[in-house]
């Protein structure tokens, strides 16, 4: 008998921490009360342990795929995440994820594209708008989120002395023929990568402009407009380079590392790293291999190189509907806008025509 009661005394023990009394059963049935009109408010949250990766294969799937989106916008999408999300806060549960985590995410992009900065935070805010919708998360931390200063996107023409820098390291730089090419046809960057030695005629001495990488999906396309397809005559001083460059005629003309056909990501890099020997050879402080103290300009890009063809046919006094189909705009407003941005030097030549003396005091006679 005794050892029954002790078996069943044991048993009581064991199941004891699942026991309550009444005034902690009323409170767990409190709790329980709580939980269902915090449910009911949309106050409570579900996500419990699942992780910000986890989230936004979910939501691209649930939420962005059967919208219909293009393979462009879907590509965007990833790789505003892969690139940028991902590293910083892709591990993290859901539930953890703070304003702060995501502004120091922004504030990371200082300096780039405004189309770059407001696309990031547009991602951001999207994936945290719907997790917060969904009760995942009990705020939104992406609300709030504040552009952090960015560049304008504001073209402009390159400097004498930036022109003289960039002919002097594209001597040796692997990037040399792809820059040079850039400035002396006036093409895009996604025409560059697009581009094959079957479209380098060095018979008619032209190049045939007709594809390009599509923005963020690295695919190649036909340009958007008619007008980007269009031939360049192969300027003076590219014509041997090119020449001695030439390889089978379908493979492309500009390979990374790899020597696969340049990506979004792969032409990026390709510049920064000739930014970096170009604002070195311009004078910036090194030390032990870093750049301390940077020279070059910031708003220095690709497209810099392409508005200074534009200038330059301005300057050689190129008719400005011959410049539209050279540039390939399809609306001559838009050469009009580079052809009437003067810079220092065509204001200085103009001066000089004004003066019989070609730059003396005393101006021209003639002009009276």
């Amino acid at each position: 008998m005794s050892n029954k009661k002790s078996i069943v005394g044991a048993q009581v023990s064991s199941l004891r921490p699942y026991l309550q009394t009444p005034q902690e059963l009323r409170a767990s049935l409190q709790k329980l009360a709580d939980k269902l009109a915090a449910a009911k408010r949309g106050e409570e949250t579900i996500g419990g342990s699942m992780t910000v990766n986890a989230w936004y294969k979910q939501w691209l799937e649930l939420y962005k795929e059967p919208k219909g989106l293009t393979a462009k916008s879907l590509k965007m999408y990833d790789e505003k995440y892969d690139n940028y999300i991902k590293p910083a806060i892709g591990h993290l549960k859901l539930k953890d994820v703070k304003d702060v985590h995501l502004q120091r995410i922004l504030n990371g992009q200082a300096g780039r594209s405004a189309s770059h900065v407001k696309k990031l935070r547009m991602v951001l805010q999207e994936m945290f708008r719907r997790a917060r919708q969904s009760r995942l998360i009990p705020y939104d931390p992406a609300e709030l989120l504040e552009l952090p200063t960015y560049h304008e996107g504001k073209r402009r023409s390159i400097t004498e002395e930036e022109r003289k820098a960039i002919l002097a390291v594209a001597e040796h730089h692997r990037a040399g023929l792809w820059v040079l090419t850039l400035l002396y046809t006036g093409m895009r960057p996604g025409e560059t990568a697009a581009l094959t030695w079957s479209d380098v005629d060095f018979e008619r001495n032209e190049i045939h402009v007709h594809t390009a990488r599509e923005s963020g999906a690295n695919s190649i396309k036909a340009p958007k407009t008619e007008a980007g397809i269009r031939d360049i005559p192969i300027h003076a001083a590219l014509f041997p380079l090119l020449q001695a460059a030439q390889q089978k005629p379908f493979s492309p003309v500009f390979l990374n590392e790899a020597g696969n056909r340049h990506t979004e990501k792969t032409m990026r890099r390709l510049w920064l790293n000739f930014k970096r020997e170009l604002d070195i050879y311009m004078g910036a402080k090194v030390k032990r291999n870093q750049i301390i103290e940077s020279v070059v300009a910031t708003d220095l890009t690709p497209y810099c190189l392409r508005h200074t063809f534009c200038t330059d046919l301005q300057r050689a006094g190129v008719p400005i509907n011959v410049a539209k189909e050279l540039m390939g705009h399809s609306d001559i407003q838009t050469t009009a806008n580079i052809y009437t941005h003067k810079d220092g030097y065509t204001m200085h030549q103009g001066i000089a025509l004004l003066d019989g003396s070609g730059g003396k005091s005393g101006g021209n006679s003639k002009l009276a």
